[in-house]
């Protein structure tokens, strides 16, 4: 099911010459032509899209409340639904479409939420720069490793650690 995320994360970082981490997603945001506003929100919220199609623009709200890893991990996700994603419309005043970043999101039972989180993984944390990265680390304690890698790549630990273990590079707990 998430394949399509997955490809379509790498085609991003292909598309703008991106080899070596940390990914500037905030950069990338804006190449996309999406406006990012960092503002306080509910504690529950990480952030929401807004995509007006018919004004073609598109407003990234993120929780400024949230630590930079967790900001970073939500300018991904919700790229993820950006481009993989066409959306409800809910119409305030025009039609526009919202994504809110919440606990039900962070929980992936929702395809699309799941499709969000696979490209925010691949994006931030891509696959063939965590092989090379993790080879390069080899002896090392899986926590230095996770300590090491999550600094690097401007990733929470627990982001890491998931996806190193998704990755089938760390055994799980």
């Amino acid at each position: 099911m998430a394949i399509r995320a997955i490809q379509e994360a790498r085609d991003l970082l292909q598309r703008n010459a991106i080899t070596q981490p940390p990914v500037p997603v905030e950069e990338l945001a804006k190449r996309l032509g999406v406006r990012l506003a960092f503002e306080r929100m509910d504690g529950e919220i990480s952030g929401m899209l807004v995509r007006d199609p018919v004004a073609n623009i598109a407003v990234m709200a993120i929780n400024s409340s949230h630590p930079g890893t967790r900001q970073r991990f939500t300018i991904a996700h919700e790229l993820g639904h950006l481009l993989l994603h066409q959306g409800s419309p809910v119409f305030v005043d025009r039609a526009v479409r919202v994504n809110f970043r919440d606990l039900h999101a962070s929980s992936g039972h929702h395809r699309h939420e799941i499709e969000a989180n696979a490209f925010g993984a691949e994006l931030l944390m891509p696959e063939h720069l965590m092989i090379g990265a993790v080879r390069r680390r080899a002896g090392l304690a899986d926590e230095a490793v996770v300590d090491e890698l999550s600094e690097r790549f401007r990733v929470s630990r627990l982001a890491m650690e998931n996806r190193l273990t998704n990755l089938g590079l760390l055994l799980p707990r």
